[in-house]
């Protein structure tokens, strides 16, 4: 996975897409400790940081879409893959190539 970013739309959204993939799998990590160690602090501050990068991601992921016109399904795919665990980091490797063929152009 390459940690380089253009500042376009989609450099930005890859970096909040990064972000917002690593603060869900950091909550998935605090859930068993709020239930079976009694310790619910780290799923409320995970939580709401998540909870802002994911309505970060949706923004960005709007504006990706109108700045470089994504079809619905392609903007689907993009939205799904912030439910599933890994899936923005599945997504970054088409972003990726996306993006460099951009810089290219």
């Amino acid at each position: 996975m390459s940690l380089k970013f253009s500042n376009s739309p989609l450099g930005r959204f890859r970096k909040v897409a990064l972000a917002e993939g690593i603060s869900f799998i950091l909550l998935l990590m605090a859930m068993p400790f709020k239930h079976l160690y009694d310790m619910p602090q780290g799923v409320k501050i995970v939580g709401w940081i998540h909870g802002f990068l994911f309505i970060l991601y949706m923004i960005m992921l709007l504006n990706v879409k109108l700045s470089n016109k994504w079809t619905v399904t392609k903007s689907l795919i993009a939205f799904l893959a912030s439910l599933i665990p890994f899936g923005t980091f599945v997504l970054d490797r088409s972003l990726r190539k996306e993006e460099q063929r951009q810089v290219v152009v």
